[in-house]
């Protein structure tokens, strides 16, 4: 580090990750992990091969038995299908709680060696960059291709068992057309249990606080396109389901009939219709053609998945809904969460309206929010919508301080447009903006978050490019932030190379650059962090000719007094691991004991056998389990917070909104002035040449991994994983492995 010595051991080199000079876990530590690590691979790999095997007449014919057997027992034949369908979710859930406890915030980076030799990673290296389902992973792939199998193999095996029932055996002396109509009623039904499993799957991705994606590294916003893929696999087969039926029944003329057939002890047909329809209209309105053409329409509908679970219920019972209860259970408590959370209004300290048509506002937040650089939070400000929430990504490092979270919105619709009127209304109410402690009209919102990574992966490269469009730079302000921090408190850190590749449209974005203060962070970041930012302007084909004059327009801005604080909750997310284990398992335990209750005084002593009603019921004891244990969990939670948080609260509330008022005045102030060494080069005309930047990089950097992370639209994510295959692919010995990572948000 330039041979400072005085300074040396603020940021950590290479070969000081190579000797172990990072704190290392306890060989107790190390070992429970790996212990919980196979134990997870066991179960898992148990599960997916009775799951991948069911279709076989003998292990079909072998779970039958066992049902049957366990029928006289407290929860019968549902509580053994849960057991085997859903156990194994619950199980792994429950041992990746114990895996996040015992997991240090900065074990990935502990764990983490630089190695001499680049490495290929499956998860950062993408094979697909067009088509249907975007950018696609090499471990993605593995999963598609894997899950593709499944279906195709379960159907063959269900198709060839069905012919040899009804078409093998010479006995059989139906006539040919009700023949075809069973035919057609097997194969419904054998599609529909397909379809079954993978509605098990479904609601997983969208469980935004899931344990089980915060184990495998996955942020929500990742795996929300998983929800996505096996959404139209779902309800493909629930429509081939559904028109079998009909077709068997028209066949047979009886299709009023069965439509409106409600059956007590057999599937009930009514309740499933009801369920088809409403899943077609979720599905219809989910088509990205709709999404864009109206968002809100395809969120409003997409709410009716509570009338789709319901009634799915009733029409199949509870014995075959317990197959695919166990996902939807963990999605409903995460729901509660989330609803709890929501309910909390949270004060923004600051709200600031750039002339670019970008806005930032600050949030207070209690310090023991924890949340990473990498982070989302979902918005709600409820003087202009009740309803209405939209994913932001948060611009500031978790470091930058303990009592606020900022965010930059960028006006590009309806909402936002509001937004930046209602601050602009605010700001004009003030008539000199030197009074910043005059107190006037206030915003206030609810939050759901902050989301994202497990770990700050972005620390885990010592070489990084980040590729920005437009608003996109806002989650890389905070990795810069974050990164400059970990130097200047000697934080494990290994990034020592940063290459910034920020497309614009026009310059008057160019102050968003402002929003980090590089020297007021880490005033001798230059020694140990080789930074360049190189800047595409590409609808203005020269620079302006009064440019300093587009810098110095003047910024909207306001920030409020709260006589009393009122910071996010810390329900979900990145928070406490403790307490949302605790939540999951009580909650569990509580849906155990509720079935256990009903089964025990109600169901077995008065004998109900109605499959619909059964299915209502377990609904119901889910529904409790989550209102009565979780609840009651989230109360002491609460309790909990509120007590450790008072003290420390009334320690930094002076400090908290000083500090916030004095780096907005300060920041604006200077807002006109752009530095060159923060800017680095503008390229105005041009769009970036991701094949020269990318050969650049390799021909500089060498035999190194390189971690690339994208924020954009998903033209230029396209652009970008297309020249991380392209380099990969022709990749010598002596060059880099460059590894895609995208942070983008598309719903």
């Amino acid at each position: 580090m330039s041979g400072n010595s005085a300074k040396e051991p603020l940021l950590l080199s290479s070969k000081d990750v190579e000797l172990g000079r990072l704190k290392k876990p306890s060989l107790f530590i190390s070992s429970s992990k790996w212990i919980i690590k196979v134990s997870i691979l066991i179960i898992f790999i148990t599960w997916a091969t009775f799951i991948f095997l069911y279709p076989l007449q003998a292990v079909n014919e072998l779970f039958e038995n066992w049902s049957k057997a366990t029928e006289r027992n407290l929860f019968g034949m549902t509580g053994t299908t849960f057991l085997l369908f859903g156990g194994p979710i619950i199980i792994i859930a429950f041992l990746d709680i114990a895996y996040l406890i015992i997991s240090g915030e900065d074990d990935e980076l502990h764990e983490k060696k630089v190695s001499k030799n680049p490495r290929f990673s499956l998860w950062t290296f993408p094979v697909l960059v067009d088509g249907p389902f975007g950018v696609v992973s090499a471990a993605e792939m593995i999963g598609i291709i894997l899950f593709s199998l499944y279906i195709i193999w379960a159907v063959c095996v269900f198709a060839i068992s069905d012919y040899n029932l009804l078409y093998g055996s010479e006995s059989y002396g139906l006539p040919s057309k009700d023949r075809s109509a069973s035919m057609l009623e097997h194969a419904g039904v054998q599609i529909g249990l397909i379809g079954q499993m993978c509605l098990a799957f479904l609601f997983l991705p969208v469980t935004r606080g899931s344990v089980l994606l915060r184990f495998m590294h996955i942020p929500f916003e990742h795996a929300t396109r998983y929800h996505v893929w096996l959404g139209h696999l779902t309800m493909l087969l629930f429509t081939l389901h559904g028109l079998f039926f009909v077709v068997a029944w028209s066949m047979r003329g009886t299709l009023r009939e069965e439509l409106n057939e409600w059956k007590n002890e057999d599937t009930a047909n009514f309740p499933g219709v009801i369920s088809l329809l409403t899943g077609l209209l979720m599905w219809v309105t989910s088509l990205p053609a709709v999404r864009r053409w109206n968002f809100e329409l395809f969120f409003y509908t997409h709410q009716l998945y509570v009338v789709f679970v319901v009634f799915l219920a009733l029409h199949v019972g509870d014995f075959i809904f317990s197959t695919a209860a166990a996902g939807i259970f963990l999605f409903m408590l995460d729901r509660f969460l989330r609803f709890c959370q929501s309910r909390k209004t949270v004060d923004i300290l600051s709200a600031t309206c750039f002339p670019c048509g970008t806005v930032e506002l600050v949030l207070s937040k209690p310090a023991n929010l924890h949340y990473n650089a990498l982070g989302w939070v979902f918005l709600q400000v409820r003087e202009l919508s009740l309803l209405q929430w939209h994913p932001f990504s948060v611009s500031s490092s978790p470091l930058d301080g303990k009592n606020h979270l900022a965010i930059l919105i960028k006006v590009l619709g309806g909402w936002t447009g509001k937004l930046k009127e209602h601050i602009l209304s605010i700001s004009n109410e003030e008539p000199e903006k030197q009074q910043l402690l005059r107190p006037h009209s206030k915003i206030s919102a609810s939050v759901e978050g902050p989301y994202g990574h497990e770990v700050p992966y972005h620390l885990t490269y010592e070489n990084l490019i980040l590729v920005a469009g437009g608003i996109g730079i806002s989650p890389f302000l905070a990795i810069l932030s974050d990164i400059l921090h970990h130097i200047k408190d000697g934080k494990p850190c290994l990034p020592k190379n940063i290459l910034i590749v920020w497309a614009v449209k026009k310059s008057d974005e160019l102050p968003l650059l402002h929003t980090v203060d590089m020297d007021s962070i880490c005033p001798f970041f230059s020694e140990a962090l080789n930074l360049e930012i190189q800047t595409y302007v590409t609808r203005e084909s020269q620079p302006p000719l009064e440019e300093s004059k587009i810098h110095h327009e003047p910024l909207n801005y306001c920030v409020f007094n709260y006589s009393k604080k009122r910071g996010m909750s810390v329900l979900v997310g990145t928070g406490n691991i403790v307490w949302s284990g605790m939540y999951v398992i009580v909650s569990t335990i509580g849906l155990v004991i509720l079935v256990g209750l009903l089964d025990s005084f109600y169901i077995n002593p008065f004998n109900v056998t109605y499959l619909w009603y059964k299915g209502l019921l377990l609904v119901a004891c889910m529904i409790a389990s989550v209102l009565l244990f979780g609840g009651f969990v989230i109360v002491l939670w609460h309790l909990w917070e509120r007590k450790t948080s008072i003290g420390e609260q009334t320690k930094h509330d002076t400090e908290k909104l000083g500090s916030v008022q004095q780096n907005s005045y300060g920041m604006h102030k200077s807002a006109g002035i752009i530095k060159e060494k923060y800017v680095g080069s503008i390229l105005y005309g041009q769009r970036p040449d991701f094949a020269e930047i990318f050969g650049s990089m390799a021909e500089r950097w060498g035999s190194v991994d390189i971690g690339v992370i994208v924020c954009g639209p998903s033209t230029l994510q396209t652009s970008v994983a297309r020249e991380c295959r392209s380099q990969n692919l022709k990749r010598r010995k002596n060059q880099p492995i460059f590894h895609f990572n995208s942070h983008s948000f598309d719903l």
